[in-house]
């Protein structure tokens, strides 16, 4: 219901019950990882891919190679900030995972 006793439109009842249940944010953190390959730019997502994000912030990336992981924890902080640059959650860390970058 709205403040006037009036049904709420149900785009803003969702809207509402999500920010209340802290799903807002939480789907904010969640877009990191589709947005992956055009935040970091065609040559570190030919090498990478994001999987999952915790709920406190953590970013979960596949990197093809240790090598590869070496040095994109030496950019972490600048793929941090681009990541975070408008978002209302904060992705705090960027842990790398090596391994086989095919699709399960």
């Amino acid at each position: 219901m709205s403040d006037k006793g009036k049904p709420a439109p149900i785009r803003q009842a969702l809207e509402d019950w999500a920010r209340r249940a802290g799903l807002v944010r939480r789907l904010d953190l969640a877009r990191a990882v589709e947005e992956w390959p055009d935040l970091v730019g065609p040559q570190i997502a030919s090498v990478t891919r994001a999987e999952s994000v915790t709920a406190d912030g953590i970013l979960w990336v596949r990197v093809a190679s240790a090598a590869w992981a070496t040095e994109l924890s030496m950019m972490a902080p600048g793929i941090l900030a681009r990541l975070n640059k408008g978002r209302r959650g904060r992705i705090r860390q960027i842990r790398w995972l090596t391994g086989s970058m095919s699709r399960p």
